[in-house]
């Protein structure tokens, strides 16, 4: 089947496969580092079509897939096999899990959201929170990175709990891998010597209370570039 006609067909995608590896090659001409927004199993298959037809013999490009939401498990692999960044916002589990099984039947959200499975193949995840179509709250990113629930404590069938992550994962999903994501490693993304101080204190320790208590804890002092910008 030809995913690329058939996508386009129906006006699922916004560019076709000749207009989209048009766009690739001239970022790749002027340095940009390609980023590209897809959510359904077929949208992602498209565009790592496209990433696979001009990424040959360029190294360590960190391209990216913004959001990455559904992807068969063929597909998985192909973003390991292309060295694909998976960008992706755990809240959309706590909002769709209200209605993706609905709308994509349990065989099809096996798919969705595979943290878990993308990390074990060795992928980083460049976290995020999709203000402002999400509340863009922190807290509630790194709550839906290990528990997969709403902020209720709720969970749909088939949502595929083991999919969740580590609180060292889901700290790093925050941190580090973005600064990977992004070539910014070597100045953010960890607090040592010689890098940026950027990071935020809050009143209890994430990676040890219980869950929904994660939602309650208050922030009391933010750090970047080594400057106080909020005390409570």
């Amino acid at each position: 089947e030809d995913y690329t006609d058939l996508a386009h067909h129906k006006g699922l995608l916004l560019y076709n496969m000749q207009t989209l590896t048009l766009l690739i090659k001239t970022a790749m001409e002027a340095g940009f580092q390609v980023n590209t927004h897809a959510i359904g199993d077929n949208a992602n298959r498209f565009v790592l079509e496209a990433y696979g037809d001009s990424l040959f013999n360029y190294r360590d490009p960190r391209w990216r897939i913004e959001h990455s939401q559904n992807i068969t498990p063929v597909d998985q692999r192909r973003f390991v096999e292309l060295d694909i960044i998976p960008s992706m916002q755990p809240s959309h589990a706590i909002g769709d899990l209200h209605f993706a099984v609905d709308r994509l039947g349990l065989d099809r959200i096996n798919n969705a959201y595979a943290w878990r499975n993308l990390i074990d193949q060795g992928l980083i995840i460049a976290g995020g929170t999709d203000a402002p179509v999400e509340i863009g709250d922190p807290r509630i990113e790194f709550y839906a990175a290990i528990a997969r629930k709403d902020i209720d404590g709720y969970h749909a069938e088939g949502w595929n709990l083991d999919q969740r992550i580590t609180r060292f994962e889901a700290l790093k999903m925050f941190t580090i891998w973005p600064a990977i994501a992004s070539f910014q490693e070597n100045v953010k993304g960890t607090i040592e010597v010689g890098k940026l101080a950027d990071f935020s204190i809050f009143d209890k320790d994430l990676m040890n209370i219980p869950e929904l208590e994660i939602l309650e804890s208050t922030n009391v002092l933010t750090v970047v570039g080594g400057r106080i910008v909020y005390q409570k």
